[in-house]
């Protein structure tokens, strides 16, 4: 595949992840964020579901591989730009390493302090990843 993208100098690209819109979330929830390169792109596509390239392990992950969370693409963009990426994907689970929906589940007032968290985990963290895992 030949991707004519505007990836960083690390050969990454930002790719916001958002839920296919369902009766609960009519617009579609944001789901997450993560770093995405030429190799994580070619298997998320060449495979149907969302791969990322983990800046901190320096290695290719597949979303799900432990939690079994998955994120099935069902459309994709590029910004006018081409600098960042926008997936839609049929989330299956939480898309949060914490156990949440989405990682965007701290609401913060206009001071930048937290409010309180209205959401629960859909799963508990400590018995789906070992620490040395996140």
């Amino acid at each position: 595949m030949n991707f004519n993208f505007n990836f960083n100098a690390d050969g990454l690209i930002p790719a916001i992840v958002q839920q296919v819109p369902t009766v609960e979330h009519p617009y579609g929830r944001v789901l997450m964020m993560a770093w995405m390169n030429q190799e994580s792109l070619e298997a998320s596509l060449n495979k149907g579901v969302m791969h990322y390239w983990s800046r901190s392990r320096k290695k290719l992950w597949l979303k799900g591989e432990t939690s079994g969370n998955v994120q099935k693409i069902s459309r994709w963009f590029v910004d006018c730009d081409r600098d960042a990426l926008l997936f839609y994907v049929d989330q299956v689970g939480g898309a949060c390493h914490t156990g949440f929906e989405s990682c965007f589940f701290s609401e913060l007032d206009r001071e930048a302090q937290p409010l309180p968290i209205e959401e629960k985990a859909l799963f508990d963290a400590d018995e789906v990843y070992k620490k040395s895992e996140r």
